[in-house]
């Protein structure tokens, strides 16, 4: 893999699925699991194969599915969960058997009650039982975030003599600061022995609305794989947004770090997702949210419409959003009225424009947005309707 290629490791269908009310069936995985592939994302972890019988089915059922990218199936580091993971995958064309343990003081204390040496120990058996089944096993030392420096380098140490391909360092509860996070990354690849031979992974959560900040910063200081989920969906506050991690390294090319991803789908699987669960992304939500390319600042919309790039750094075409949207409110300027007019087939004189504009000001305040029957109907009752027409 070149060095500055970015993996993208999707995982909609397992963390995305674990919001309350977010349960999708296995048709409905097949169609998103059908189109991340079409998508270019690296890997899909498809569920957790233990979990049900439904969730068997489903990895199952994506694994024959896939044509390109990584089928991943979730365990904890528990054998029967390895080898369920395993027969679950067993049709896919490149399996990969996600499994790991909390390393943080308090998982090991409070949720396994238990002490580093034991945590060490499962963790080789895990990534041991699971290299019998699958060539690719990702580990996960769960709470990352929150484990030491120190004896996270030595669990990784340790899973990479076992045969670990993958290390997933997350930010699980989303309490790094980003310079944190790079920096536990960084420490990570200048101290473990063996870590050029393997792939760090971010999977950033945001909980702190810190999560695309701290994959990025992961991925500057050596990871070359985030897990992220189509509009930033998962547990809690949600996951990285893949939409915005794919987006932030294409726009800034001087970070010499690329992906896969074909970027005009971004917005159409950003609708599919959306509409398969039933969870719709607030309207500012970054690069698919409903005003992402939109304008009613009076300001902002006369320079776009001068010149998009004044106040858009992505032009919408590359996400696969048709064109910029300026929105008529009681803040827009004549700019975007005579812009919204001419768009209808009224090309307004500078004389027309401003009185019109004076009705245009007194409607909008008595209406949240102005739309194009609006439109019509403002001029249509105006004093120079006549003018305007014959003009």
């Amino acid at each position: 893999m070149s060095d500055n290629k970015v993996q993208i490791f999707d995982t909609t269908l397992r963390d995305g699925e674990q919001v309350p009310g977010c349960k999708l069936n296995t048709e409905q995985k097949l169609v998103i699991a059908e189109q991340l592939d079409l998508l270019g994302v690296d890997i899909i972890e498809a569920g957790f194969p233990v979990s049900s019988p439904g969730d068997f089915k489903s990895v199952e059922a994506i694994s024959k599915l896939v044509k390109h990218a990584t089928v991943c199936g979730l365990t904890r580091s528990v054998e029967n969960d390895i080898k369920v993971a395993g027969e679950a995958l067993k049709f896919a064309k490149k399996p990969r058997i996600h499994t790991g343990i909390g390393t943080s003081d308090s998982h090991i204390k409070f949720k396994f009650k238990s002490n580093q040496e034991a945590i060490i120990e499962r963790a080789v058996k895990a990534v041991s039982y699971a290299k019998t089944f699958v060539e690719d096993v990702e580990f996960y030392a769960e709470d990352a975030g929150r484990t030491d420096n120190a004896y996270l380098a030595r669990v990784c140490e340790t899973v990479i003599k076992a045969g670990a391909t993958v290390l997933n360092i997350p930010d699980t509860t989303g309490y790094c600061l980003p310079n944190e996070y790079g920096a536990k990354i960084k420490y990570l690849k200048e101290n473990v022995k063996g870590i050029d031979n393997v792939i760090l992974s971010c999977h950033c959560h945001n909980d702190l609305g810190l999560a695309t900040a701290n994959s990025i910063e992961g991925v500057v200081n050596g990871a070359r794989q985030i897990e992220c989920t189509i509009n930033g969906i998962g547990e809690r506050a949600g996951n990285t947004a893949l939409e915005e991690v794919v987006m932030i390294l294409k726009q800034h090319p001087h970070l010499n770090l690329n992906t896969n991803i074909k970027t005009e789908m971004l917005y159409g699987i950003s609708q599919l997702v959306s509409e398969s669960m039933g969870i719709y992304s607030q309207p500012n939500k970054a690069i698919v949210g409903a005003n992402a390319f939109a304008h009613s600042s009076g300001i902002h919309q006369d320079g776009v419409i001068k010149n998009r790039e004044t106040y858009e750094i992505i032009n919408p075409k590359d996400v696969g959003v048709t064109e910029s949207a300026i929105v008529l409110t009681a803040r827009s300027g004549r700019a975007a009225l005579a812009y919204r007019a001419k768009n209808i087939g009224f090309e307004l004189t500078k004389l027309q424009l401003d009185e019109i504009y004076v009705n245009f000001l007194d409607f909008a305040d008595r209406k949240k947005v102005v739309n194009d029957s609006d439109i019509h109907q403002i001029i249509e009752k105006s004093k120079i309707y006549k003018d305007i027409i014959s003009s």
